[in-house]
């Protein structure tokens, strides 16, 4: 993941999320079209559009745009190339065009026509607050929970800004919240000591469990199993079928007075679970095993901040932000520190997080920067 340039809210806001190109051989899909020569025509348009005075565009913003589109363009020609190669090796054929690749590069171009800085709706939950937040699979819709009133999880729709749906049951602050990655399920774990498995399309808890302390949970990437880490000391896996029946592991961790567990989470692979702690250390485990394979440290946190860590989504890197605003990498095989990002925040890092899609990261505190990778010549 090397060269990561962080573009700070002020300056990049939005604007430079969806920037990361694809390599070629994942280009090489459905190349054959029509339409290059307009496509090019409109890739023009964009280019000169963006080099306009526009309102909250310094001319620094605007070159570095700029510079970062003629990469971009040089990439199509140089992907141009190669697809051509390719399906003339294949396919014996020179009827090949690049439109697909073109429109690939110009929607991450129209994307530096918005605003900056503007975001593109704002919706208020005052009255009962908000604290975790998660997409469900359905478009525009998320559940949270809140910190106001009630601990009642809310399933909301952005598009209306109404309520679809509540789910009452915790008695105390809800800490952990995870959605499946494949379907409607979602878990929730409390301060009231206990874990509830719920269906987005049903208010009612579908399952409940009893702990003896503090859980954090969450899903693996398949759905059919989640863990939950139990008063800050063990780790228990249940399978999501029949988990009324107890957990099939238990991984037991040696328990540290110093700090608590705040977070949990699977790597994509499905074969690491990081623990975020609200101290000065994060731990990398095995999946499978419970083994721990490395401990991380040696980033700030003297106030016992909640502060988030996740895996880069290729599993190979571990983030985690810091008290005074930086970001620390890991290198999840060797243990190694690999990178500092300073991303000119003002205060903890509290959130970190991935887009799902592309290889673009968001970190905030009281301010939000966007990241996105260096395009090499």
């Amino acid at each position: 993941m090397g060269d990561l340039n962080g573009q700070g809210h002020s300056k990049a806001g939005l604007l430079a999320v969806l920037i990361m190109v694809a390599p070629p051989s994942l280009l090489a899909v459905d190349v054959i079209g029509k339409g290059l020569l307009e496509e090019t025509h409109a890739f023009s348009r964009c280019y000169r559009e963006l080099l306009k005075p526009r309102d909250g565009f310094g001319e620094a913003t605007r070159s570095l745009f700029a510079n970062k589109i003629q990469k971009l363009f040089f990439l199509y020609i140089k992907t141009s190339d190669f697809l051509k190669q390719s399906c003339n090796a294949s396919v014996g054929t020179g009827l090949v065009d690049e439109s697909f690749v073109l429109r690939f590069l110009l929607q991450r171009v129209q994307l530096f026509l918005l605003p900056p800085d503007r975001p593109k709706r704002t919706l208020y939950s005052k009255k009962y607050g908000v604290d975790l937040i998660r997409y469900t699979h359905a478009a525009n819709t998320v559940v949270y929970s809140s910190n106001k009133i009630d601990d009642t999880i809310r399933y909301l729709s952005l598009h209306d800004n109404k309520y679809i749906r509540y789910f009452p049951g915790h008695t105390k602050r809800v800490v952990a919240l995870s959605m499946s990655p494949v379907d409607d399920t979602f878990i929730s774990g409390s301060l009231d000591k206990t874990i509830r498995l719920w269906d987005l399309r049903s208010p009612n808890c579908q399952g409940l469990m009893h702990l003896q302390g503090k859980p954090v949970c969450s899903f693996d990437p398949e759905g059919l199993i989640f863990a939950a880490g139990v008063n800050s000391e063990m780790v228990k896996l249940y399978d999501l079928r029949s988990f009324d029946k107890g957990p099939f592991a238990t991984f037991k961790m040696q328990y540290d007075r110093t700090c608590e567990w705040t977070g949990l989470k699977f790597s994509n692979d499905g074969k690491l679970i990081l623990i975020s702690t609200n101290g000065g250390f994060i731990r990398l485990i095995d999946a499978f095993k419970g083994a721990v394979l490395h401990t991380f440290g040696g980033y700030n946190n003297s106030k016992a901040v909640t502060l988030e860590a996740s895996f880069t989504p290729d599993s190979q890197f571990i983030m985690i932000g810091s008290e005074d605003g930086k970001i620390h990498v890991w290198n999840g095989e060797s243990g190694m520190k690999v990178a500092v990002l300073d991303g000119k925040h003002t205060g903890p890092i509290t959130c970190l997080q991935f887009n799902p899609k592309f290889m673009t990261f968001a970190s905030a505190c009281s301010n939000m920067a966007f990241w996105l990778p260096t395009i090499d010549d």
